[in-house]
């Protein structure tokens, strides 16, 4: 008898080992598969990213619209700017006949409150003055300067370098963007990118998995049909030395 237990309780043991093992394997390969899935996602995030998209625009308040972290400050800045595109594009508003009738308008309010107290016999008020920074309009014209030229300095490093990749897509963006513009003014692209900028990222924001799955097939795709353009024709494509001939 004792021993007729002493072999049951050893085939127990067996049992729950065995047991034991194959759920510690499936557990490892089950978080084997999840961390090989995340990291694959981390390395197919748009332009390899790892920040958080509010950390790449800035993280500032300008972040904060961009997002739509205050809907009440979004959708108005939105909406002045819709107003401003309809009044010019719609209505066929003149820059210089939108300001006279906004100054018209301003000298109109401010006479009627300097008169306004003598009419109703009370003591005369002071009226406000609007007087513009001369700070804001330097660092305006310091930022449109700085971002001008670190573009034509991108630019000439493109067209300078020996990255026909890059190069290829920089003509082909700027073809693009000379189409748009034969199609619509520049008010309108300014609009259009004005739109993309405060709608893409918030959308990117709440889809960016699908957005990046997607963007990383196309890129996949891409490539594959540009080494198939480098094998076949630009590799054929005679290169100039950089370097000149070294003096005796």
């Amino acid at each position: 008898m004792p021993e007729g237990i002493t072999a049951e309780i050893l085939m127990n043991n067996i049992m729950e080992t065995i047991s034991d093992s194959v759920s510690k394997r499936k557990s490892v390969s089950f978080f084997e598969e999840e961390k090989s899935n995340s990291v694959t996602s981390q390395f197919n995030r748009l332009f390899g990213r790892q920040k958080p998209v509010h950390h790449l625009l800035g993280g500032g308040k300008s972040a904060d619209v961009l997002l739509w972290r205050n809907k009440k400050i979004s959708a108005s800045v939105l909406a002045a700017a819709t107003v401003i595109w309809v009044l010019f594009e719609w209505l066929n508003y003149h820059f210089l006949t939108l300001v006279c009738l906004v100054l018209v308008m301003c000298m109109l309010a401010q006479f009627v409150w300097k008169n306004a107290s003598g009419i109703l016999k009370r003591s005369p008020s002071k009226v406000p003055r609007l007087v513009m920074p001369e700070e804001v309009f330097l660092n305006i014209a310091k930022m449109v300067g700085a971002e001008v030229n670190r573009g034509l300095s991108f630019l000439q490093d493109v067209a300078c370098g020996r990255n026909m990749k890059q190069f290829l897509v920089v003509v082909a963006c700027l073809c693009v963007a000379a189409i748009i513009g034969s199609w619509c003014n520049f008010l309108t692209v300014l609009y259009i990118g004005f739109v993309a900028a405060h709608t893409l990222p918030v959308l990117y924001e709440r889809h960016d998995d699908q957005v990046d799955g997607f963007v990383f097939k196309v890129q996949e795709q891409l490539r594959h049909n540009y080494r198939k353009l480098d094998a076949g024709v630009l590799s054929r494509i005679p290169k100039g030395k950089l370097g000149g001939k070294k003096a005796d």
